[in-house]
């Protein structure tokens, strides 16, 4: 590992991050713009306050004493406690623990947070899990991952990603594009690492997260080889610029009127690299167009950051079907046959969901060191849940 993460490694007890402490995380210098101009603060700022604090409660949440077992696991080796999003299940018992901890979690936002800090963590437990594959691409690339998994596990990191290209002539290969780097890849590399120009999409949750996972998830060409990286870049980094689009939360100022939009507003973001430079050891993939897919889908980091969204699923179709169900309830009109029949629909499809998830889990299988949940079950799903 490069000395800069080495040394970024906080000594800790077994305390874990809390609200306050990640809310002052997020005043870092960051540049994000909205309607065209710089917010100063992102934690004061009328467009981003609430869901902000929203994430701060996931943190109060995680620290509060009666919840350490649940939220957290104990490293090994380490005697310290982190979050279970970044928990490496080596059985089925571990899998449902880490679990019921995302699935409690989840519940304080109702399913509406989908770039919440246990997803992107999700997809980097899993390539971690599938190591060797980086090794086979790289070694130095593999300890880079490893080392950053880590990293972040250790210092409590809530990551975002950008993982697809900025719209652009679709008859055309990214290589092809009038302009080189619309789509973000590397224009320049030397001892120190790769430096990074262009856009890419879309990072939700990004305005609250501490570090984004850049990479690319689409299907690249031969030719598309500067395209094809995958490493972390903290959010503050010196010539990223964080481009967000319109608040909902901004014109939702009642929480009694608007109690989701209000309060869960995400900020989808498009981010700009102006000649970013990323160290070497924050550096997974270089310029391999086969790897960008065998990262996601020949390791477990697609099947991991997809189940934690079937969890998210779970817990919003329960909060919906109970919607439901309290407007009938108020509108008097529970009784009726069409409206039975409608939430007997409901919750028939909330069962469906909340079956699958389990189902994934029981039908796991052990991959190497670690409990991988079923690939085909998961797939199954968001096939099926696509169509609710």
């Amino acid at each position: 590992m490069g000395r800069s993460l080495v040394s970024a490694i906080d000594e800790r007890d077994c305390t874990v991050k809390n609200g306050e402490q990640h809310v002052h995380s997020l005043n870092d210098g960051r540049q994000v713009y909205l309607n065209g101009a710089l917010v100063e603060d992102v934690t004061t700022h009328t467009a981003f306050r609430n869901v902000v604090a929203s994430v701060g409660r996931l943190y109060d949440f995680q620290s509060a004493d009666e919840n350490l077992e649940l939220m957290t696991f104990k490293v090994p080796g380490t005697g310290k406690r982190a979050n279970r999003i970044w928990q490496l299940p080596r059985s089925f018992d571990e899998l449902v623990e880490r679990r019921k901890g995302l699935e409690a979690w989840t519940e304080l936002h109702a399913g509406f947070l989908g770039r919440a800090p246990d997803h992107v963590a999700s997809c980097i437990s899993g390539m971690h899990m599938g190591r060797e594959v980086f090794e086979e691409h790289d070694p130095a690339r593999a300890d880079a991952l490893s080392d950053y998994y880590r990293y972040a596990r250790d210092n409590e990191l809530y990551l975002t990603y950008v993982i697809i290209n900025p719209q652009a002539d679709r008859s055309k290969a990214a290589h092809e594009q009038e302009d080189e780097f619309l789509t973000t890849g590397v224009v320049d590399e030397n001892a120190e690492g790769i430096t990074l120009r262009g856009a890419k999409m879309l990072a939700t949750g990004g305005i609250m997260a501490n570090e984004v996972f850049v990479t690319c998830i689409q299907p690249l060409q031969p030719g598309d080889e500067r395209y094809a990286i995958s490493c972390a870049v903290p959010m503050n980094a010196k010539g990223l610029k964080i481009l967000s689009r319109k608040s909902y939360e901004e014109n939702a100022p009642s929480v009694f009127d608007n109690p989701l939009s209000s309060r869960f507003d995400e900020n989808d973001a498009v981010l700009y690299f102006d000649d970013v430079k990323v160290p070497w050891e924050r550096v997974f993939i270089n310029q391999d167009v086969a790897m960008c897919q065998k990262q996601f889908h020949a390791t477990p980091a697609h099947v991991y950051q997809n189940y934690q969204a079937q969890i998210r699923l779970m817990v919003k179709m329960r909060f919906l079907l109970g919607i439901g169900r309290r407007i009938a309830d108020v509108n008097g009109t529970t009784g009726f046959p069409q409206v039975r029949e409608t939430l007997g629909n409901l919750a028939a499809e909330c069962a469906m969901v909340d079956a699958m998830v389990h189902a994934m889990e029981v039908k796991g299988a052990q991959r190497g060191d670690y409990f991988v949940p079923d690939r085909h079950t998961l797939y199954a799903a968001q096939v099926l849940t696509q169509q609710l």
